[in-house]
């Protein structure tokens, strides 16, 4: 494909009908899959046809039948923290650890070692075809100018590459300070969004006013960490809820996380649910990490899986999404910033095979939307030829296979899918690291 004419076709590609934008065709497979052919023109989607269409002698190249989905979109990362495992290690694996830990790895951050790991991230995202990201960053009164600063040259150097969106993550009490009006602000200047970490206290109910009165002032939207704990009184996504529909707020509302739902009574999800749905909330899950740290503890085997009710929310007409989380940090001592990966898992531990429906949508086209992005993360006409090319021809053998050997398209072009040496970062983290 180094060749490539401003006009081809991909001929024999498997679609997820669920990604095909305004068509018409239907599954030809109990997977959800149809055979097309893709006219490129210009580094956009001209034609949509049924495989076998396309016009003979025409400049194409035969997909032989693999898997072709649009390019991912990660809406919940934390770039910042990322790859300082080497230097920081969570000692135990759990929660607490992996906070104080964060906390006392930020003595080695500056400018230049922020951006290059940050950078590192952007990097691999790209390389396995992500288009999209959504990072939380860090706020403290020592560093937000930096991690702000940071992210918007990040921001302007990807800018033809990869969209980046960054939310602030603070506790909610923040707000209640000039310090935290400040900080909405910044968010507003910078077109970001405004976020925080939700958790149970007596006066969670008046941080949550502020933090919406902050928002409706500014027209920003809201994303919160929630309820990131096996605690079955941990209701804070209920509260968000609440809170949303008594001011009626009109912004887009993303809540990570959610754990604390599969630990619920029937009776608790079913009402927290419907006030999800009532109020327009997406929810973000983030599978690795939270299979990682949940019902973690050095004597037993853990017996939950972390991840929150994600059927029962599919079920509920609610936009469910998978995102990465965190990258080799603290929290999660692995992942590489695939969505693919993240896909991966997902559907293992949720049991998402049987059958596969509509769920590569969560990695798509439902976290496009629900970060605002609404022509990312789907194929049809009009829209750029940003692709990802798989020799697997089913969902069997795109999840059995590491799929380190597909193709991206960016405006039709294959892209280097080399990955960033994990080498590149050697210096940063120096004598410090683990041998």
């Amino acid at each position: 494909m180094t060749e490539l004419s401003d006009r081809y076709w991909l001929t024999n590609a498997r679609i997820p009908v669920a990604l095909l934008a305004d068509t018409i065709l239907e599954a030809q497979t109990r997977e959800g899959l149809r055979s097309v052919d893709l006219e490129v023109v210009n580094g956009a989607i001209g034609q949509i046809l049924p495989a076998g269409c396309t016009e003979k002698n025409a400049p194409s190249m035969d997909v032989r039948q693999g898997i072709v989905l649009p390019c991912f979109v990660d809406a919940h990362t934390h770039l910042d923290k990322g790859h300082i495992w080497e230097r920081s290690p969570n000692p135990d694996g759990t929660f607490d650890s992996a906070i104080k830990t964060c906390q006392a790895d930020r003595k080695w951050w500056n400018p230049e070692e922020l951006y290059r790991r940050m950078d590192f991230g952007i990097k691999c995202s790209y390389a396995r075809g992500t288009k999209a990201i959504r990072t939380h960053l860090d706020i403290l009164d020592t560093n937000a100018e930096m991690s702000f600063s940071v992210f918007q040259q990040l921001q302007e150097k990807w800018k033809r590459k990869v969209q980046l969106q960054a939310v602030s993550l603070t506790t909610l009490d923040y707000f209640q300070t000039p310090a935290g009006i400040q900080l909405a602000n910044t968010i507003a200047d910078i077109g970001g969004i405004l976020g925080g970490v939700v958790y149970m206290n007596p006066y969670l109910d008046a941080q949550l006013n502020a933090v919406f009165a902050l928002a409706q002032e500014r027209n920003l939207d809201l994303d919160f960490h929630v309820d990131e704990n096996g605690d079955p009184n941990s209701i804070c996504l209920q509260k968000v809820a609440r809170c949303a529909i008594a001011l009626g707020f009109q912004g887009k509302i993303l809540c990570g996380h959610c754990c604390s739902l599969a630990v619920q009574s029937p009776q608790l999800v079913r009402e927290t649910l419907q006030l999800v749905k009532d109020a327009g909330i997406g929810i973000v899950s983030l599978p690795m990490c939270n299979l990682y740290l949940q019902d973690r503890h050095p004597t037993h085997t853990p017996y939950w899986r972390g991840i929150t009710r994600v059927r029962e929310i599919e079920q509920y007409g609610i936009s469910i999404a998978f995102a990465s989380d965190n990258c080799r940090d603290p929290f999660f001592g692995f992942g590489d910033h695939d969505l693919l990966e993240v896909f991966n898992q997902a559907v293992r531990i949720g049991h998402l095979d049987r059958p596969y429906d509509n769920w590569i949508a969560a990695i798509t086209r439902s976290p496009a939307a629900s970060i605002g992005l609404d022509a990312v993360g789907q194929i049809g006409m009009g829209l750029p030829a940003d692709l990802v090319l798989f020799k697997a021809r089913y969902f069997s053998e795109l999840l059995s296979r590491s799929q380190h050997d597909r193709t991206v398209l960016r405006g039709g072009i294959p892209i280097d899918t080399t990955l960033p040496d994990y080498a590149e970062l050697d210096d940063l983290l120096g004598d410090r690291a683990a041998r």
